[in-house]
């Protein structure tokens, strides 16, 4: 895609769920679940109007779950590896399903499914789903696909072939004893032989901290063989994983969140990724990697459009809100990524970090407004939100299995207090005036910085100057945005973007150095500058080597624009 987007990830089970007295641990009866229906036409033009342009329905795939659905023959899956009453996302049971506790009717899960779907699209907006191809579950089995399914016909004898869908632990069972003590879990279980389980964890005894829901998918890494690829002939596993992506290509999907996707071969993505693009171009891959010495690798050869910037900018701007490091730090960020800077996705939250209100994290949102203007406006990198960033959750409840740890859990039936009000509103059976103030507050925030990022071409497809390397703040992180199109008055535009993470400053000297202007050809002279916050304006006076004050708003930022 040309220019910035913003993509709005919703944990369906918990985004619709208004339950307010939700109990820890409690079954979907009780505490009550999300549905396709409730992404109706009111909420969805609601998130278009906020901000977002592409949707990532997280937590849609069906996964294992403790929960049974007896009148459509679905019995609950064995607790033992099952994380929580509702059970992990990532523990995909059937690659051809929906969950069905997303439906209103669980036998037509799959028509609701695609009716959101259509309704996702005619507001305007795209479809991401989860692509989850490292692991799948202990339990997995199909009752959609009826081709022989993963493990069917693996050599079970052996630690390793390239026809293998599982890698095993020959002459070994799976041993949970590190995972629980209750021996009726313990007696209801058996695998033999006992496969890898997903994290790479080539034991038979896995700990509670693995993913011991899952089982590692092989793609023809001989792990155990100094890592040497059999690609040739091609493993059975990656024609079966083609085969899953054009399925969701074919029910609306316009892109996929690849889940670990740097544990899994580049050369997998190099194949699959061009096959895609063969029957649908217009669809956008972007992979969760955490190894920056790997993004040159699985950008180019894999074909990805984009990846997960979570060491780089995402650690830097919590670090600088936490006085662990300077605003200069985040210069380091994007000149370690620069050729590659529009193709990382940016984000302050998603569902495997600790909220921003959190505890555990700034424990105020507005303390993140900062890092929400360098993030979002930067560069013309896509931009995500997690559901309810914008109306300050906290991550704060013990919902079940994943205890107190400042996120929202994705393995328990739950809702998130925050959000309960604020879904009531999007849907329009709550006004705007009837939320909290604060939260008001901060949903208008976010919603003016989105509208800039996306309306002004500065931001959205123009080029960045870092004004960092000649103000040298502890605290305060300058740049500049200049447009690559012309507006409709014929002029390009010129934005300042200011932001204090300390929030304790009314105004800075911002200088500006003579490159700067020489870079972007400037003239000297007198500039009438809007803040696009306030509203106000100001003449000042531009000059090489010359200092220019700035006022900052409430929340530490400022952006100022004038047309060139």
């Amino acid at each position: 895609m040309e220019g910035k987007f913003i993509i709005y990830q919703i944990l369906l089970r918990v985004f619709a769920n208004t339950n307010r007295k939700c109990v820890s641990g409690g079954s979907l009866h009780l505490n009550g679940s999300g549905k396709f229906s409730d992404m109706n036409e009111r909420v969805l033009e609601s998130l278009r109007k906020f901000g977002a342009t592409h949707i990532w329905y997280t937590g849609i795939i069906e996964h294992a779950t403790a929960t049974p659905f007896e009148q459509i023959g679905l019995k609950g899956d064995n607790r033992l590896v099952v994380k929580g009453e509702a059970g992990s996302p990532y523990a995909i049971k059937d690659y051809y399903d929906v969950n069905p506790y997303l439906a209103d009717n669980p036998a037509s899960r799959m028509e609701e499914f695609e009716a959101m779907v259509e309704r996702t699209h005619k507001a305007g907006l795209k479809v991401i789903l989860d692509f989850v191809p490292n692991h799948l579950s202990r339990v997995y089995g199909s009752d959609v696909n009826p081709a022989p399914g993963f493990g069917a016909g693996d050599d079970t004898s052996v630690a390793f072939s390239a026809q293998n869908n599982f890698y095993y632990l020959p002459g070994e069972c799976f041993n949970a004893a590190n995972i629980t003590d209750d021996k009726a879990l313990l007696a209801g279980y058996s695998e033999f032989p006992a496969k890898v389980t997903g994290n790479d964890c080539f034991t038979a005894s896995p700990g509670r901290n693995d993913w011991y829901e899952t089982v590692k998918l092989n793609y023809g890494v001989d792990y155990a063989g100094d890592r040497q690829t059999h690609f040739n002939p091609m493993p059975k596993t990656w024609k079966m994983m083609l085969d899953i992506m054009l399925y969701w290509c074919g029910k609306g999907a316009d892109g996929f969140r690849c889940d670990m996707a740097e544990m899994v071969p580049v050369e997998f993505w190099e194949y699959a990724i061009k096959e895609v693009k063969r029957a649908r171009k217009d669809v956008i891959f972007i992979a969760e990697i955490y190894n920056p010495a790997l993004y040159r690798e699985y950008l180019e050869k894999g074909r990805f459009d984009y990846l997960y910037d979570k060491v780089g900018l995402y650690d830097t701007l919590k670090g600088v809100s936490r006085s662990e490091c300077s605003a200069g730090q985040i210069t380091l960020c994007w000149q370690s990524v620069d050729k590659f800077q529009s193709r990382m996705l940016n984000f302050l939250e998603n569902h495997d970090e600790q909220r921003i209100a959190s505890d555990f994290n700034l424990g105020n949102p507005f303390k993140a407004i900062p890092e929400l203007a360098v993030s979002l406006l930067l560069n013309k990198a896509p931009f995500m939100l997690y559901f309810g960033q914008e109306v300050g959750e906290r991550g704060m409840e013990s919902e079940g299995y994943s205890g107190v740890d400042g996120r929202t859990s994705i393995f328990d039936y739950c809702s998130a207090p925050a959000v309960t009000d604020y879904f009531e509103y999007l849907s329009g059976k709550r006004p705007f005036e009837a939320l909290d103030p604060r939260k008001r507050e901060l949903y208008t925030i976010y919603a003016r910085l989105l509208k800039i990022a996306m309306s002004e071409d500065a931001v959205r497809n123009g080029h960045t100057f870092d004004l960092e390397y000649v103000n040298n703040s502890q605290h305060v992180f300058v740049f500049a945005r200049r447009s690559r199109h012309l507006s409709e008055t014929g002029r390009e535009s010129l934005l300042l973007v200011a932001a204090d993470f300390s929030q304790k400053a009314e105004c800075a000297d911002i200088f500006l150095p003579g490159y700067f202007f020489e870079c972007w050809n400037l003239k000297e002279g007198e500039y009438t500058f809007t803040d696009l916050l306030s509203g106000n304006e100001e003449t000042v006076m531009l000059r090489h080597n010359s200092s220019m004050k700035i006022r900052f708003g409430s929340h530490g930022i400022a952006i100022l624009k004038t047309d060139l």
